[in-house]
């Protein structure tokens, strides 16, 4: 993304709120659009605060003549889109791209102290400053937030207000004006006073305004604004509890990232010319009726054979969810994984393919038995991948230990037929667990109840967070998902240290159902780190022992034992056990559950149990 390197004067969106190009080149970075400062969150530039608009409407959305499209149709029917977008970037200064706009409107001098919208600063156009003090203005530090991903102004003036008999009825009708100031004494709450003029009300501080019910106690429930949107779009009726965030929180914005890798037979990119076409395409059954609805939509030559559209279309279908059941978001994802795993397995020979090609994955030549002591089997070096990440939605108020997204927010408010998305290319290394191994190690009884344990604490943690009357999402905690995941992390670990890769540069990407137990670990960043085959070399058979056998080993010892170990929940509503950042968890980049249901005694053993342990065995406990 490249916005102008000097400020500009901002454009005015319809009703009032004005719109910003971000004022200089660099400011955000295209995968940043995506993951960090994306439709809806909050970004901070010098001394002003803005929100990233929204997709849609004439004044929010985004130049999609400098927003190229990217194809990956497995993930573009999973989020019911015909094709995605990267964000957009230009050099050319005199354009927009990505639209930003004022939030929060409050402001404060810290000269006159004067607390009010930052319009009634009248401010020079195209500046930030108070028109009497030519002081810098400072956006509000605070603002509300609900569970339903509404974004609002923080309620200074009930909140001064909230001991005066007047009651909460006349906002702004006191004929004072509000104040802000700091103390100086501290640096907590307590330090930040607020006041109003009219001389009605006493100062009050901060102080408790973060309390759970600090808004509610003052009858304030969420009025559903979106101002991401703009001034012109209507309010949701919402009324649900609100709650008070900082500015730069991470609670007041958190992607909901849904990706897939590219795999034969769409991994070549022939068959992106008819991105937009594959959903008519699927109500042909027969090779007449495709044959006649591409004969209307191509003048000229087809982009590919009826014989390679045909097998396209059989390959879709065969990835669709059994249709004897509801097809649940969550039933065609795991479809998406299940067809990943079965290319995985089977790899994509090269030499078999064009240059295009974008999934390489083959046998390594070692012995692989060396690797049947310790349960693995079926490594593969994934010599090329590409894996798109789009953004479907964002959460506000989300856990950020939980590994179930909370109450989404759309990135636009009509309907458009695309996301925004990123592509990424790299390299990994796929291996699998010994199916009859670990079929019989899950049954334990003692690796039953320890996992179980784990799984009440994380259910509950998921019911409360659905609410009364709201169907909560069942846990996704089972052996083989906390071994595998915590494998993972141990891996990446070992290879940071021993490789030279930064654990944040590597990824996980698991597997892990009745029919799956593998785990891809692969470099997929937008810079150079790990894409020039180091490490696919990590793969090949007698290198991977030794890797897997100095990771459970490491693994065996962590500097907060035996507080680790013996600990009985850790983590977030418990959803760890024995894992801590000293040994097991991961730069949150790196991990698909965000650092949560993870327990290295699954990988070693209990110094009481050694044999809930998966590798106790093969490290001779």
């Amino acid at each position: 993304m490249t916005p102008p390197p000097a400020r500009r004067r901002p454009t005015t969106a319809k009703g009032g709120t004005p719109a910003h190009n971000l004022p200089r080149r660099g400011t955000v970075r295209r995968a940043q659009a995506i993951t960090t400062y994306g439709v809806g969150s909050l970004i901070a530039v010098d001394h002003e605060s803005f929100i990233v608009s929204g997709l849609d409407g004439a004044e929010n959305s985004w130049r999609t003549d400098e927003a190229p499209r990217i194809h990956e149709r497995r993930l573009a029917r999973l989020l019911d889109v015909g094709y995605f977008r990267l964000p957009p970037a230009s050099d050319d200064d005199s354009k927009d791209g990505m639209r930003v706009r004022r939030f929060p409107l409050m402001h404060s001098c810290p000269e006159c102290t004067e607390l009010q919208r930052h319009r009634d600063f009248n401010p020079p156009e195209g500046r930030s400053v108070c028109s009497t003090c030519e002081v810098d203005l400072v956006p509000s530090r605070f603002v509300v937030a609900c569970e339903a991903g509404h974004l609002g102004e923080f309620p200074y003036w009930q909140w001064v207000h909230r001991s005066t008999e007047q009651g909460m009825t006349a906002v702004g009708q006191c004929g004072g004006k509000l104040r802000l100031r700091s103390s100086g004494r501290t640096a907590s709450l307590r330090s930040i006073i607020i006041s109003c003029t009219c001389g009605k009300a006493t100062e009050v501080s901060m102080e408790g305004s973060f309390r759970r019910n600090a808004l509610k106690d003052l009858g304030l429930t969420c009025r559903g604004t979106r101002p991401w949107l703009g001034a012109s779009a209507p309010a949701e009726d919402c009324g649900r509890p609100l709650r008070t965030l900082q500015r730069g929180s991470s609670a007041v914005w958190q992607p909901v990232l849904k990706s897939a890798l590219s795999i034969p037979p769409w991994s070549d990119g022939r068959a992106d010319p008819l991105a937009e076409h594959w959903e008519k395409l699927r109500k042909h059954k027969s090779r007449a009726a495709v044959e006649g609805y591409l004969d209307a939509i191509f003048d000229e030559e087809w982009p590919l054979s009826l014989d390679e559209v045909m097998t396209l279309l059989d390959a879709e279908r065969e990835e669709d969810p059994d249709q004897e059941t509801p097809s649940t978001f969550d039933r065609r994802y795991s479809a998406l994984r299940n067809k990943e795993y079965e290319r995985l397995r089977s790899g994509n020979d090269e030499s078999k393919h064009s240059h295009d090609e974008q999934f390489i994955c083959e046998t390594p030549s070692g012995d692989h038995s060396v690797l049947a002591p310790l349960g693995v089997t079926g490594p593969m070096l994934v010599k090329k991948l590409r894996e798109v990440r789009a953004l479907k939605a964002f959460t506000r108020l989300a856990d950020p230990d939980s590994a179930i997204e909370s109450k989404e927010m759309p990135l636009f408010e009509s309907s458009l037929r695309w996301l925004p998305a990123m592509e990424v290319r790299g390299e990994g290394v796929f291996l699998r667990l010994d199916e009859d191994r670990i079929g019989a190690w899950e049954k334990a009884p003692a690796v039953a109840a320890r996992v179980e344990w784990m799984r009440t604490a994380h259910q509950r943690m998921l019911d409360q967070r659905a609410g009364e009357g709201s169907q909560a999402v069942p846990s996704p905690v089972t052996p083989r998902m906390v071994l595998l995941h915590t494998l993972a992390h141990v891996l990446i670990d070992e290879w940071s240290l021993e490789a030279g890769y930064p654990a944040a540069s590597l990824r996980e990407r698991l597997y892990a159902a009745d029919n799956m137990a593998g785990v891809l670990i692969y470099t997929a960043t937008s810079d150079s780190a790990g894409s020039l085959g180091g490490v696919v070399a990590q793969g090949e058979p007698a290198l991977l022992e030794r890797t897997v056998r100095s990771a459970i080993r490491r693994a065996e010892w962590c500097s907060s034992d035996p507080l680790c170990m013996e600990t009985g929940v850790s983590g977030t509503g418990g959803a760890n056990l024995a894992a801590c950042h000293a040994c097991v968890m991961l730069p949150e980049t790196s991990c698909e559950h965000n650092n949560s249901l993870l327990d290295r005694a699954l990988l070693i053993g209990t110094p009481e149990n050694p044999s809930v342990g998966f590798f106790g065995e093969a490290l001779g406990h």
